[in-house]
């Protein structure tokens, strides 16, 4: 039995192949299958099974694509509710991938419809868990209460959670090995470990939920202080449900134009040093220039599903890139169009003076767009009001426009697009970025 991890890092998601005997199965699979296929290749495998654990919220799955370029059957609980073609995998029931034993458990708690995918051959066993059972935590409770066929409170899953961690695993043995669907940086969970894999039993040890507790301890646990949910999460469970469409024929007709402007919302990935040079007015700030940027989160924590955008590039060798990025949240049916820049057309953000700000702090609104969490440990600024930026399109006629505005983060990476959406509705007052000189006041 081979196991293959792959980790799409800026969600934290990790997806994974599992082969024997020429037969290979899927599970999770990201937006992109070629990194999939790939690996079957390499093994002179043939796909045969594309298993979900739930309907994830936080990306979309490439299962039906795989499907209809593969043939591979696609499995998955039956409560999801799904009306594509598939085979419902509840417990009890299993398959095989060529000598392995594959079956499921229903381990409901993240989402009512979520099962664990059971690996055994030789006396080895793996477990995919999904979003139920993570590196020291388990998944968030309070995802499906608005979105898939089956929703449920946060209580009523928080219930199941304690149920699922009691009982589901309590016959399964310590050396059988644990991969979920997340790692740290994750917003599918609140304390995820950065190591991608653990054994069944270090987890009894070391994973809060595995302790001695009663049910009304665990759910407190639980439920206090989750991360936000962006606004996308909804619609990319529905989206998962019903199954995505092809990533290549999605992305296709997306026109690209070179030195142009736009109107209506649009999003510039450029680095925030580019950007502050020179962009279209009105435009927000989200960089997707690497690894580390959590682009795809903070993009559908902005931007509402379903709202037109245009994204505005540095170059066009970036359009394949940042539209592939784009379509991992399915937010691609959204894009009217990429641009590179009209320099003619173009307005540069105003420039602090780091000195007189740290000398008269009164003078300046000034804004802490972090999150609940972060602001719970405290604020930078006495006099700071705080807007999460999650909150913060929704929320710009609350902020004082008598004093010039200084927008910051913990780091730098959301302030840029903090200062962008506050200096892209007020014209006549200063907006600034504190960036990373936030550090010198930590």
């Amino acid at each position: 039995m081979e196991i293959k991890q792959f980790e799409y890092k800026p969600l934290a998601h990790y997806s994974y192949a599992i082969v024997d005997n020429g037969e290979m199965a899927v599970i999770d699979p990201e937006r992109d299958p070629m990194q999939y296929y790939a690996f079957a290749k390499e093994h002179g495998a043939k796909i045969v099974a594309v298993i979900e654990t739930h309907p994830h919220a936080d990306f979309v799955s490439s299962h039906l694509q795989i499907h209809n370029e593969t043939g591979a059957s696609i499995y998955h609980s039956k409560m999801l509710g799904a009306d594509y073609d598939h085979a419902p995998f509840d417990e009890g029931q299993s398959i095989m991938i060529g000598d392995i034993k594959v079956s499921a458990l229903n381990t409901p708690g993240h989402s009512p419809d979520s099962i664990t995918i059971v690996a055994e051959k030789d006396g080895k066993t793996a477990l995919f868990t999904g979003d139920t059972l993570f590196i020291g935590d388990v998944g968030r409770p309070d995802l499906r209460e608005k979105a898939g066929n089956m929703t449920a409170k946060r209580q009523e899953l928080a219930e199941m959670m304690y149920d699922t961690i009691r009982n589901k695993f309590k016959n399964l043995p310590d050396g059988a090995l644990i991969y979920p669907a997340h790692g740290a940086g994750s917003l599918c969970g609140k304390n995820l470990s950065s190591d991608n894999s653990s054994t069944l039993g270090n987890e009894r040890m070391g994973n809060w939920a595995f302790k001695p507790q009663s049910k009304e301890a665990f759910i407190h646990t639980l439920l206090d202080s989750q991360p936000f949910i962006p606004s996308y999460f909804g619609f990319d469970v529905d989206t998962n449900r019903k199954g995505a469409e092809n990533l290549r024929t999605s992305v296709a007709n997306i026109p690209l134009r070179l030195h142009a402007s736009t109107d209506g919302l649009i999003i510039d990935v450029r680095n925030d040093i580019d950007f502050k040079k020179g962009h279209l007015p009105g435009s927000i700030n989200i960089m997707a220039v690497s690894e580390d940027s959590k682009f795809e989160t903070w993009l559908g924590a902005i931007v509402n599903p379903e709202e037109p955008f245009s994204l505005v590039i540095d170059k066009p060798g970036d359009m394949e890139e940042v539209l592939g990025r784009v379509a991992k949240i399915g937010y691609e049916k959204q894009v009217k169009s990429v641009l590179t820049l009209d320099e003619s057309l173009v307005v540069e953000s105003d420039k602090l003076d780091l000195a007189d700000f740290k000398s008269h702090p009164d003078n300046y609104t000034i804004v802490d767009i972090r999150n609940q969490s972060e602001l719970e440990e405290g604020k930078f600024f006495d006099n700071a009001m705080t807007v999460p930026l999650n909150e913060l399109r929704a929320s710009l006629d609350k902020i004082p426009i008598e004093k010039p505005i200084i927008v910051h983060c913990a780091g730098g990476y959301r302030s840029s697009a903090g200062s962008s959406i506050v200096e892209g509705n007020n014209k006549n007052v200063q907006v600034f970025d504190l960036g990373e000189n936030v550090k010198d006041f930590m």
